[in-house]
């Protein structure tokens, strides 16, 4: 058995090549072999997203605070509330974040393939983020 204490592992900025907008990072687990997966809480300030990405092995959200916006491609954005789960196969392209005027809050569990979680692409377009 293993526990992390609240406040051992340090926050992090999300970093500009992988969101727009203003992004926290606070880890919650590292895989330990054999295991696979990871885990952090992500906080997304109003209008903060990721950019266009994927996970080899898939990934999966629970959003825990506020509003957030989610699409894969070729699909619609869809908006995501507290206690939504949102799970993305392997090798789905999408991107996810903050309500233009809401910062949300999310638990985002993915495994490591190789030592990499996930394959980041081009950033999220403003006409994406917002269709009207």
């Amino acid at each position: 058995m293993g526990i992390t204490k609240n406040g051992k592992l340090p926050s992090g900025k999300g970093p500009a090549e992988w969101f727009t907008g203003t992004v926290r990072i606070d880890p919650l687990f590292a895989p330990n072999e054999p295991a696979r997966a990871g885990g952090a809480y992500v906080t997304f300030e109003p209008g903060a997203r990721t950019a266009w990405h994927s996970h080899p092995l898939g990934q999966t959200l629970i959003v825990t605070y506020g509003t957030g916006r989610v699409q894969r491609w070729g699909g619609l954005v869809e908006e995501i509330q507290p206690g939504d789960v949102v799970q993305f196969a392997p090798g789905e392209k999408h991107w996810h974040g903050a309500a233009p005027t809401t910062a949300m809050t999310h638990i985002a569990i993915q495994e490591y393939l190789d030592g990499k979680a996930a394959d980041w692409m081009e950033h999220v377009s403003d006409e994406q983020y917002q269709p009207e």
